[in-house]
């Protein structure tokens, strides 16, 4: 964890229909704009994962005021990434002269309207997914979690979703 002060908790967001998971740290040092600051400089979550799981991980910042980032890592290491400082940011004209269609489109194509257009999503459904509904708040060791066992029923059942009934065969 890149040695987080106060780390709390794991929260586990996920979009089943698109097959995305999203994983954010609950404490203190990930709350509101410092939160972002703080994404920014600690990624070994997502390098581990990367790792573990060989596949892409991504690992975002996003701050609605200041700009945002996506970095992309596979196999433990960072393979790609964009940043843009809104602020900086290149414009086809003045912004009081971009009508709602047309900003929408720019958006599109800085780091959180690619990394959805990836996902499959609206940049807008991705920059949700920390609200959405199917989620889980996982304590983190040495916290006043409940059993490990109780925090891996609950991982399973939101990422497996309710069990299915097993198909009857005649074979009994």
């Amino acid at each position: 964890m890149d040695s987080a002060p106060a780390a709390t908790a794991l929260r586990v967001t996920i979009n089943r229909r698109r097959k995305v998971v999203r994983l954010a740290f609950l404490g203190p040092f990930s709350q509101g704009r410092q939160g972002a600051h703080w994404y920014a400089a600690h990624h070994a979550l997502a390098r581990l994962l990367s790792a573990a799981a060989n596949a892409t991980v991504h690992a975002y910042v996003y701050d609605a005021d200041e700009g945002e980032e996506v970095i992309a890592y596979g196999n433990g290491r960072r393979v790609g990434g964009e940043k843009v400082v809104y602020e900086d940011a290149e414009l086809p004209c003045p912004l009081e002269e971009l009508d709602d269609a047309a900003f929408d489109r720019l958006q599109s194509r800085w780091p959180m309207g690619h990394l959805a257009y990836v996902f499959g999503l609206t940049r807008d459904e991705l920059l949700r997914i920390p609200r959405a509904p199917l989620a889980r708040v996982l304590p983190l060791e040495g916290t006043a979690a409940g059993s490990e066992a109780d925090a891996m029923t609950a991982l399973e059942a939101l990422l497996l979703g309710p069990a299915q009934p097993r198909a009857e065969t005649d074979a009994g």
